[in-house]
C-alpha cells in the first residue's frame, strides 16, 4: 500500500518523485520499465550531444553541469543524461524499481490499483494516488500510407534510428516537419542524397526564443486539454526554430519541403504529379502518440479524442484529482515537467489531507529549477 505511484522515472517522473517528501509525502515508489536511469534519452541516437539536444534542463535541486560538469556539451546525451539521472536518483534517495512494466492502472475502493510485472514477477501496488509520466517514446507513431508495404527499401522511424552509417550512398526520403526530422535530415545529408517530405509548409520560426514565447505556446496547448482535445504537437503552435545549422541546410539546397506524397510504389513515393521519386530508405519522423495503454481500464477519453485536464497547471485529470499527467499536453516540455512535478506534489498532498507543515523545511536550496542551466538547442 503506497499514498503515491509514480510511473515513469523519466525528467518528469523524478521532479515529482523530488517533491513529493517536500509536501509531506515519503510513502511513495517510482515504477520505471527501463533497465537503466536515462528515461527515453537512453534510446536516442548515439551522434545526439548534449549540445545538439533539444533544450535538457536541470531537474529540481541538482543541476546537470553540476553532475557532469561544466564542459559535458559534446558527451553524446544517451549516456549523459542517464548519469545524471542516475547521480540524481541517489543523491536524493528516490525509489526507483527497475525494469517494472505496469501493465494496468484500475480503480479499487477509494484509490488505485497499479498492476504489472518486473525482474521479480509480477507485482501489484494500492495506493492513493498517481502520478503517471510515462511520456511518448515508446509510441512511435506509423501514418497509414497507400502503398507501403510495397516498397522494396527499407522503412524505419526515427525512434529506431541510431547513425547515418548505413544509408551512405542511397537516398533517403524523410518524412515529417518536426525538430527530429530536421536533425536527422541534416545529418544523413551528410553522407547521402536525401528527399524532404512533410503534410503541412514549414513555418519557420526566426524570432528569439523567449519566456513571453514560451508562455504562449504552454497556454495554446494547456486550452486544448482543458477542454479535452488532443493536445497537438508544439512545432504546430511554435513552428520550427530557425538556427544556425538550419540555416545553412536552406543555403545548401538540403531543406527543401516537398509536398507529402499519396502513396508508396515499390520503387519509392509517388508523386502528385504521377512521377515516382526513386528511394533507398524511408525515415518516417512522424512523431509519438503518447504512452498510457495501461490506463484504458480508467475510460478517460473525452468525446473530443483527448482527456480533460484541470487544476492549476493542467496537470489533473477532471473528476479524479488523485490522478495526474505529467508530460501531457502544457507539461510535455522539460522545463514544463519540473513545473507540473511540484504541482502534482502540492495537489496531491492537499487532496490526499496530508499535514505538510514539518516538511516545509525540506523545500530550502532547489526547491525550483534554476531557469538558465538549460542547454539550449544547437
Amino acid at each position: 500500500m503506497k499514498d503515491v505511484v509514480v510511473v515513469g522515472a523519466g525528467q518528469a517522473g523524478l521532479s515529482a518523485a523530488y517533491f513529493l517528501p517536500r509536501f509531506g509525502i515519503d510513502n511513495s515508489v517510482v515504477l520505471d520499465h527501463n533497465s537503466g536511469p536515462g528515461g527515453a534519452w537512453r534510446q536516442r541516437w548515439p551522434s545526439l550531444t548534449l549540445r545538439a539536444a533539444n533544450r535538457v534542463h536541470d531537474l529540481p535541486g541538482w543541476g546537470l553541469q553540476d553532475a557532469l560538469g561544466t564542459d559535458c556539451d559534446d558527451i553524446p546525451a544517451s549516456t549523459g543524461v542517464a548519469q545524471y539521472f542516475g547521480e540524481y536518483e541517489k543523491r536524493f534517495g528516490i525509489d526507483v524499481h527497475r525494469p517494472a512494466h505496469v501493465a494496468s492502472v484500475s480503480r479499487c475502493d477509494d484509490g488505485f490499483l497499479v498492476a504489472g510485472h518486473g525482474a521479480e514477477g509480477p507485482f501489484e501496488y494500492r495506493t492513493r494516488a498517481v502520478i503517471n509520466s510515462t511520456g511518448t517514446w515508446d509510441s512511435p507513431f506509423w501514418p497509414t500510407v497507400r502503398g507501403a508495404a510495397s516498397f522494396r527499401g527499407v522503412q524505419l522511424h526515427a525512434h529506431d534510428y541510431r547513425t547515418a552509417e548505413p544509408f551512405a550512398g542511397k537516398t533517403v526520403a524523410v518524412v515529417g516537419a518536426g525538430i527530429t526530422a530536421v536533425q536527422l535530415l541534416l545529418e544523413i545529408s551528410a553522407v547521402a542524397d536525401t528527399l524532404w517530405f512533410t503534410r503541412r509548409e514549414v513555418q519557420w520560426d526566426t524570432t528569439p526564443f523567449d519566456p513571453d514565447k514560451g508562455r504562449r505556446a504552454v497556454a495554446r496547448v494547456e486550452e486544448r486539454v482543458r477542454a479535452g482535445l488532443p493536445p497537438g504537437s508544439v512545432v504546430s503552435v511554435t513552428g520550427l526554430p530557425m538556427t544556425e545549422a538550419m540555416r545553412r541546410g536552406i543555403e545548401a539546397g538540403v531543406l527543401v519541403r516537398q509536398p507529402m506524397f499519396a502513396a508508396l510504389t515499390p520503387d519509392g513515393p509517388l508523386l502528385a504529379d504521377g512521377s515516382v521519386a526513386a528511394a533507398d530508405v524511408i525515415l518516417w519522423c512522424t512523431g509519438f502518440r503518447y504512452s498510457m495503454d495501461h490506463l484504458a481500464p480508467l475510460n478517460l477519453r473525452s468525446p473530443g479524442g483527448g482527456i480533460v485536464m484541470t487544476g492549476r497547471l493542467a496537470t489533473e485529470v477532471a473528476g479524479e484529482p488523485r490522478l495526474h499527467l505529467l508530460g501531457y499536453g502544457p507539461s510535455a516540455s522539460t522545463i514544463g515537467a519540473n513545473r507540473a512535478g511540484r504541482e502534482a506534489a502540492r495537489a496531491i498532498s492537499e487532496v490526499l489531507g496530508v499535514d505538510a507543515s514539518g516538511a516545509q523545511g525540506r523545500m530550502g536550496r532547489g526547491s525550483s529549477t534554476p531557469g538558465a542551466r538549460g542547454l539550449s538547442a544547437g
